[in-house]
């Protein structure tokens, strides 16, 4: 391969707008690739996380327990604390002794609220995703029109123009739409891969939400003189944390 036609030969001989739109796409690249790991190791732990949590729901244990249990733990994952959420205002409306509706309506946007906070720090740094997927190949078109524009002044000012010398000057303006590509093909893959996988954990904890209201639903207004027994689990009485 000719020296003077290598990627960085053409890099380092590119008009300083080509230079500086490359290293732009480049510095995008490495961060979009660093959100990207970054998300995928987060969403891992959020499921692992979700899934120990579910195996405990449903595995016999007194959700005054687990509430009380979720609150000593230094680190939790999303549907333990929409757990806690819907749990700890069920149980202040109920020691208000409000009527069976009023609890239920206050655990359940207490939960909705503590679901919207979680996805919202699920999808974070999602849309930087999608956006480098959409603006880089422009943007590297950008850098690749300027430096043919810069590459057509400069045959103009030669007696003979060769394969030889136009070469060079369109090999290192379409550069930056190759970076441009580089940069916008994985962004966008992981896009797509983050957004389905989000989505799913979406369904998780909407779904969980809607089981642990028909749970509240059954107990809502029990007596106090009892614990009520529920799923194999038991919600101590009004007054009881």
């Amino acid at each position: 391969m000719n020296p003077n036609l290598s990627i960085t030969s053409l890099i380092l001989q590119a008009s300083p707008v080509v230079q500086v739109v490359i290293a732009g796409l480049a510095l995008t690249s490495l961060i979009s690739w660093a959100v990207i790991f970054a998300k995928l190791f987060g969403l891992k732990r959020v499921r692992t996380g979700n899934e120990g949590f579910e195996r405990e729901f449903w595995s016999g244990r007194s959700l005054t327990e687990m509430n009380q249990a979720i609150g000593s733990k230094p680190h939790t994952a999303p549907m333990e604390r929409i757990f806690a959420s819907g749990m700890r205002e069920f149980l202040k409306l109920r020691e208000r002794r409000l009527d069976a509706g009023a609890q239920l309506d206050g655990a359940r946007r207490a939960m909705r609220a503590s679901y919207q906070r979680e996805v919202d720090v699920i999808e974070s740094n999602l849309s930087f995703l999608a956006s480098v997927g959409s603006v880089s190949p422009y943007v590297g078109l950008f850098g690749t029109v300027w430096g043919i524009m810069h590459a057509f002044v400069n045959f103009g000012t030669l007696q003979q123009v060769t394969l030889a010398s136009v070469a060079p000057a369109i090999a290192e303006a379409l550069i930056a739409t190759a970076i441009g590509l580089f940069a916008a093909i994985p962004a966008v893959v992981a896009y797509n891969r983050l957004a389905r996988d989000i989505d799913r954990i979406a369904i998780q904890l909407e779904t969980f939400i809607e089981e642990f209201t028909n749970i509240l639903q059954r107990n809502a207004g029990g007596q106090v003189a009892a614990t009520t027994q529920i799923h194999g689990t038991t919600v101590a009485p009004s007054g009881a944390r």
